[in-house]
């Protein structure tokens, strides 16, 4: 199963320090399942880098290192088109994040696996699934 991991499970699944919390144990397996192809899309680098150029506490993080060690671990990167971006304007209006909301409207038009910890998030319609 494809499954794209927002950004704050990006950051936990890469060991970054920034984040107090830990892994679920649900996503953690999801995650260490060898038959699942993991994700992450240009939005949340460009999330990271954005906000780790604000100083912002919790996205103190590099995101080249980022990016590297997701590609370096398995992880397959999930560019942002123009059918991704129209479709966040078919998203009903639950959630400010535009980043968050770019990840729902990826995994609607791509029929991939959204997985996240926000249940904000996970409200939207579509392959969502908070753990």
């Amino acid at each position: 199963m494809k499954l794209l991991l927002d950004t704050h499970l990006l950051l936990l699944a890469a060991g970054s320090d920034v984040c107090s919390t830990k892994l679920s144990v649900e996503a953690a397996a999801l995650i260490d399942d060898r038959s699942n192809e993991l994700l992450f899309s240009a939005a949340s680098t460009w999330e990271v880098t954005i906000k780790n150029s604000l100083g912002r506490e919790d996205f103190k993080v590099d995101p080249h290192l980022l990016r590297r060690g997701l590609l370096d671990n398995g992880y397959t990167e999930l560019p942002i088109s123009s059918e991704h971006t129209l479709a966040v304007g078919h998203l009903p209006n639950l959630h400010k994040d535009p980043f968050d909301r770019l990840l729902v409207a990826q995994a609607i038009v791509e029929g991939i696996l959204l997985i996240t910890c926000d249940p904000v998030v996970a409200c939207y319609p579509g392959p969502i699934r908070k753990v």
